[in-house]
Formats: C-alpha cells, sequence, structure tokens
C-alpha cells in the first residue's frame, strides 16, 4: 500500500459503503470495514491501496482488538447501520435495541477508540445519517431515533473536539440492497430508477472530506431527483 493518507470505512462490502470506499480510494489508502469476508476481499480487488478490514461492530472486544495498530487515522466514515422498522405499536424492545447497538453504540465506541488516531491526523469523522435523521415517518419510529441520536452524538463530537472535522450526511432513499428489502417489506414494486445511486451519495462524501482546509463541511442533505 501507498503513503497517501488512511480511510476507515466501516459497511464496505455493498452500497453506500462501497461507493464511499471506492471514491476515497483515489486519494487515500482505504480500511475496509466489515463482516462479508469474501466481499470485502472482491472489494479490496478493485483497489492496490485498499484493504479488507473484518470485524463485526456488535462485537465490542473485537472491535477493540481490531483498531490496535492505527496510529494515525485522516477519515473514518460510518456507512454500517441496519433498519429495523415497525410502528410504536408494533415495534418490541429488540427492534429499538437493534437499531441502537448498531447505529449509535457501535458507532460511538469506534470514534472513541479510534479518536487519538483522528487527534494525530486533524481528521474527519463523516456519519452516514438518513433523511429519518432529521425527521421520522410513520413505521420508522425505531430507527428513527437511533439516527436522530447519532445526529446528536456528530454535533457533541463536533463541539469537543475542535481539531476534527465532523460531517454528518443525510441521503434520501437509496438505491441499495437494504433499500430492496425496506420496499419489499412495504408492499411495493422496487424501481432503482425513483432513488439516489450510492455513487451519488459518496461524491457528497468526498466533497466534505476534500474541502479546503479552512471549510468545515458540518451537515450535507442528499435528495433524489423527481422525475
Amino acid at each position: 500500500m501507498s503513503e497517501s493518507r488512511l480511510a476507515l470505512v466501516t459497511g464496505a462490502s455493498r452500497g453506500i459503503g462501497a461507493a464511499v470506499a471506492r471514491a476515497l480510494g483515489r486519494t487515500h489508502r482505504v480500511l475496509l470495514g466489515g463482516r462479508d469476508v469474501d466481499a470485502l476481499a472482491e472489494q479490496a480487488a478493485e483497489s492496490p491501496d485498499a484493504e479488507p478490514w473484518q470485524v463485526d461492530l456488535g462485537d465490542l472486544d473485537g472491535v477493540r482488538a481490531a483498531v490496535n495498530g492505527i496510529d494515525r487515522l485522516d477519515v473514518l466514515v460510518h456507512s454500517a447501520g441496519t433498519a429495523e422498522l415497525g410502528t410504536v405499536e408494533q415495534a418490541g424492545p429488540s427492534a429499538w435495541r437493534t437499531n441502537f447497538e448498531v447505529n449509535v453504540v457501535a458507532v460511538a465506541e469506534l470514534t472513541r477508540l479510534l479518536l487519538p488516531a483522528l487527534r494525530a491526523a486533524h481528521g474527519h469523522v463523516v456519519v452516514i445519517n438518513s433523511g429519518q435523521g432529521l425527521s421520522a415517518r410513520a413505521g420508522w419510529g425505531p430507527y428513527a431515533a437511533s439516527k436522530h441520536a447519532v445526529r446528536a452524538f456528530a454535533d457533541a463530537l463536533r463541539e469537543e473536539e475542535p481539531g476534527i472535522r465532523v460531517t454528518s450526511v443525510y441521503p434520501g432513499r437509496t438505491d441499495t440492497e437494504m433499500q430492496q428489502a425496506i420496499v419489499a417489506g412495504e408492499g411495493r414494486q422496487y424501481a432503482p430508477g425513483e432513488y439516489l445511486r450510492p455513487d451519488s451519495v459518496a461524491a457528497a462524501v468526498l466533497s466534505a472530506v476534500t474541502a479546503s482546509p479552512d471549510a468545515h463541511i458540518t451537515d450535507v442533505t442528499v435528495r433524489p431527483r423527481p422525475h
């Protein structure tokens, strides 16, 4: 791997995370975070400056072991996430816990563990949030609540760590496997052209990360254009 700047992208095996990793791979060495070893290997094969970083973010002991040796980190992108949906009446405690464990607790703990490396590089933390982090639709309560929480996390981190840039990205509905599953659960036919492309979200991330040193892009909202 080259001696260029280092980025770590979670959820890099597919969807938005994979697109972000490809975009950053033009200027950074990239650690591809995820659980699927084969998918990560396929992604790594696309770039000589990318390598798998296989870890289950729900296994906090494993996360602590995995960050050992990362002494300097220029970019940390939190793209891994889950979407357990349901109305307030339908959603039991497990739905709320799952959303918060993956979308908030894992994000906060990985960032906390990597703060020394981020401080050393005057780095950048990017949280891939959601339109549901700005509002909440009926039936999306557990997921939306976790996305509102991770928005608060990013805002607090930005205030506490002035030497680190922190950006929250709020994509609208995006053409991913997760979106396909959500649409199927809604009982609707899936039409990819109705949604954002992952590469479009990645372009927004890249714009924030490559902003001039005097600029701090704190919040980016990206929506699909109506047809």
